[in-house]
């Protein structure tokens, strides 16, 4: 199923119950008194906060939400069953905008609760206007409709780490060497379509598709995912060394940060060369000291190569506790 990672829905409050007219009866004795009861309150909508990122992939047909209306009053003063409320589950790091008021609000914590939309109030029926002067109340009143809305959903990942780069960067292999994770990996470019996570000794790192030049005014698959990362601690930011200038490699996805936001291009970042196995020894060295030009935080990894691997995820967890 394709990651979805925006939904667009209509959601409504129950309506309230109304009240109604009705009379006490005894055998011989008709009318006695008023004995119609209130209505019951319509559902209230709430979005709720769930561990499952792929849960908005079940909305995407879904276009409409309602909450259960409240019942009418009955006889004997009875009142009429409130109306269920409608809870609608969205992943952990939703933010939630209500189209028609603008205002929005983030789910942060799993299990998160929030009310978005109150049912509508319920209807009084004739008992509640019986009064020494009104001794046979005709009166009633409905329940009123519950509130209602159109809502967008943006989910923005809650993670530790970032993979930004290059399609080909060597990224998903990466993130397969060091976590749980079994991202595609291929010989050619955007093999990656959508976000994938891995859990490093439980610190989660999110691999994104791959940026290149211009991706911010849209080229290639565009820079929409960077938002997965907006809320990371640190940015891992992946350089092949197939590429010749690694300054300028560097600089192009820098660039790019940059275009999107200034929070994301001021972030930790850290460099990991990839693809050391394609390069001999000379060159390999040469690359890491024109990386270590650009930041104080540089590791070189093949994912051939255990050792290495070990060492980038030992490195990786130390620079992430210190967070």
């Amino acid at each position: 199923m394709a990651f979805v990672d925006e939904v667009t829905f209509h959601a409504r409050a129950g309506r309230g119950g109304s009240g109604v007219v009705r009379w006490l009866h005894e055998k011989g004795k008709e009318f006695m008194g008023p004995a119609g009861g209130n209505g019951g309150k319509g559902g209230d909508v709430y979005v709720e906060a769930v561990r499952d990122i792929g849960i908005l992939a079940g909305y995407r047909n879904a276009k409409a939400f309602e909450a259960e209306d409240g019942r009418n009053g009955d006889k004997k003063g009875m009142e009429g069953r409130a109306g269920e409320d409608l809870t609608i589950k969205l992943p952990v790091g939703s933010v939630v905008y209500n189209m028609d008021t603008m205002q929005s609000f983030e789910l942060l914590k799993d299990g998160e609760r929030v009310l978005i939309l109150k049912g509508g109030r319920y209807g009084l029926g004739n008992e509640h206007f019986k009064a020494s002067t009104n001794q046979r109340p005709e009166q009633f009143t409905e329940g009123r409709p519950g509130e209602e809305a159109d809502f967008k959903v943006v989910l923005k990942l809650i993670v530790d780490a970032g993979l930004v780069g290059f399609p080909n960067a060597g990224k998903s292999s990466l993130l397969n060497a060091i976590t749980n994770a079994k991202s595609k990996v291929a010989s050619y470019q955007f093999t990656t379509l959508e976000p994938h996570l891995g859990d490093l000794y439980g610190f989660i790192i999110a691999d994104i598709p791959g940026l290149i030049e211009g991706a911010s005014e849209g080229r290639g698959l565009g820079d929409k995912f960077l938002r997965h990362i907006s809320r990371t601690k640190v940015i891992l930011h992946c350089i092949s060394l197939e590429h010749e200038d690694i300054a300028a490699a560097h600089s192009v996805i820098r660039k790019e940060l940059e275009n999107y936001s200034d929070d994301l291009a001021h972030k930790r970042e850290i460099i990991i060369l990839t693809k050391t196995d394609l390069v001999d020894d000379e060159t390999r060295a040469r690359k890491i000291a024109e990386a270590k030009k650009l930041s104080s935080e540089v590791y070189d990894v093949s994912v051939i190569d255990d050792d290495a691997v070990k060492a980038l995820k030992d490195s990786l967890v130390k620079a992430l506790r210190s967070l």
